[in-house]
């Protein structure tokens, strides 16, 4: 009897000493090599421990018996986040458990753009491959409040153009969501550290006008001395006169080009047969184009024109513009 137990105990010993090794083998090696590449997995919420084992598995991070006993051992197996990750080569199964309990998952980006209207950024989130869509491509604007559950009247210029990250999955509503809270964060704060004007009574007038200064130039230097001529026609009772407004008052049926007889028909956006701002923004408007709103230039100028090179030449009187009018637009 005592031979027999001595024995099994020579036998358990080296089984034990066997299953060990080959654990400790498994879980530091790895199974990822540059032949195969990266190997993308995606995780869903609610997946269950046996079907992230076998997703691993089949795409040849880890062999599932030892990742099943790495993960007991850990006590890991209800820690693991959801998401999508990659896994380079040279990755071993000790380092994967530790990407999926901290949640290292691929980010992805997603830029608004100054100057885009909301239907711009809408079907950019639409082409963007990783943003789940919830959102109707095409609906009118209360229909998108009501969706968003905004507390606004418009959506138009409420979202601050920037760089958001995000991972696979990410909803379009979501994404939208966090760029409505950026913008009023970031303008309430502004707002108050403002020069006062009386034409900008609100934060929503210096979202309009910040829009408008937006469309009308991209040339940053400019910007503040194109806001403090829109302010000195607003104060003096002089219309804005801005081709951007009359644009984005034209929707869908403009195509590229802006004719007299579009400056002359009226809609609440056109600035040549209206005083005062336009109702809404017209497009997103960006941190540098709300401080130039916020912070004008004083300026003695009521006028400007394109010199055809991205800048502008800013007029005190009409004939001093249409000087400037013959010498860079009409080239006389």
């Amino acid at each position: 009897m005592i031979r027999l137990i001595g024995f099994l105990t020579v036998i358990l010993s080296i089984s034990l000493g066997w299953f060990w090794m080959s654990y400790q083998q498994s879980i530091n090696s790895s199974y990822i090599n540059d032949d195969t590449g990266s190997i993308v997995v995606t995780i869903n919420k609610g997946d269950s421990f046996n079907k992230i084992v076998g997703q691993l598995s089949e795409k040849g991070a880890v062999e599932a018996k030892w990742f099943k006993w790495l993960v007991r051992v850990e006590g890991k197996a209800n820690k693991i986040q959801a998401g999508e990750y990659e896994f380079s080569p040279g990755l071993t199964p000790v380092q994967i458990l530790q990407f999926l309990v901290k949640g290292k998952v691929n980010q992805y980006a997603v830029t608004l753009i100054e100057g885009q209207t909301f239907k711009q950024i809408l079907q950019e989130l639409h082409e963007h491959p990783a943003i789940k869509n919830t959102l109707p491509i095409t609906a009118k604007v209360s229909d998108y409040l009501e969706l968003l559950n905004f507390p606004e009247k418009h959506i138009e210029g409420l979202l601050l153009p920037e760089t958001y990250f995000f991972i696979k999955g990410t909803t379009d509503k979501e994404i939208i969501t966090r760029a409505y809270r950026s913008m009023q964060s970031f303008v309430n704060t502004a707002w108050q550290e403002r020069e006062v004007h009386d034409k900008i009574e609100s934060v929503y007038d210096a979202l309009i006008l910040a829009s408008i200064v937006e469309k009308e130039t991209g040339v940053a230097s400019e910007r503040k001395q194109i806001a403090g001529l829109f302010i000195r026609r607003l104060e003096i009772g002089m219309k804005l006169q801005t081709d951007p407004t009359v644009i984005y008052g034209m929707g869908d049926i403009y195509k590229g080009d802006i004719r007299f007889r579009d400056l002359r028909k009226d809609t609440p956006y056109n600035t040549y047969t209206r005083y005062g701002l336009p109702p809404t923004p017209i497009a997103m408007p960006g941190k540098a184009s709300i401080d130039a709103v916020l912070h004008p230039k004083k300026t003695r100028s009521l006028y400007f024109v394109s010199k055809g090179n991205g800048t502008h030449y800013f007029s005190e009187n009409l004939k001093q513009h249409n000087n400037a009018v013959n010498k860079y637009q009409r080239k006389k």
